[in-house]
């Protein structure tokens, strides 16, 4: 009973200080940017630093952690949004999925991972968010998966550029985006980006970051 009652404190404080680095780390990534010191977070997270290196060995790994929670969350909010009946789901998706970002800026550069098993996973539950829009005419025919991928960079983009001074300016960048999606009468006269391009891309992304 002794041996219990002296674990139990033990990971009810690690969990807690756990919880208190991935907040902190939230809020000075977005203050300062990932090259921030991990020395700011565990004082924001009013931590010593031996405590920020026992829940998280590098920074790397923090910053693994937050892209990972992130990322969990997304593909949350797109499993919630498939069960949208109308094919409204892609762009309840987009409004969450943005609202989120919003409040973790200091991580999208480096959310997309073209070898992250997630990443795959989100992208995958995206595109059957894209067909059922499809089906319910929500969205024009000719939309690819690459033009919402694009459509979503475009939103981090914007809450980069405009955080913290107009931090809600991509509600309105997401509605222009939206309009655009609507059904056309006729194609998008140039030709969608393909997926292996894209993925080229995030690689780039990724070994830049």
């Amino acid at each position: 009973m002794n041996a219990t009652s002296t674990i139990r404190p033990l990971r009810k404080d690690a969990a807690r200080h756990r919880e208190q680095l991935l907040a902190a780390a939230v809020q000075v990534f977005d203050q300062h940017g990932l090259d921030a010191s991990v020395t700011e977070i565990a004082r924001v997270a009013g931590v010593g630093i031996g405590t920020l290196y026992r829940r998280f060995p590098s920074k790397e790994a923090l910053i693994d952690t937050l892209v990972h929670e992130v990322l969990n969350a997304t593909i949350q909010m797109a499993r919630d949004a498939a069960t949208s009946r109308d094919g409204t789901g892609l762009e309840k998706f987009l409004m969450a999925s943005g609202a989120y970002q919003a409040e973790h800026v200091g991580c999208l550069p480096r959310l997309w991972n073209t070898d992250h098993e997630m990443v795959k996973l989100a992208r995958r539950l995206i595109a059957r968010l894209l067909l059922d829009a499809k089906r319910h005419h929500r969205i024009r025919h000719d939309l690819t998966s690459t033009d919402v991928a694009l459509a979503m960079f475009s939103i981090n983009g914007v809450l980069e550029a405009m955080h913290p001074l107009a931090p809600d300016a991509w509600r309105r960048h997401l509605d222009v985006l939206i309009a655009g999606m609507r059904p056309a009468a006729t194609d998008l006269p140039h030709r969608a980006l393909s997926p292996g391009s894209l993925d080229k891309v995030l690689e780039m992304r990724k070994s830049a970051s």
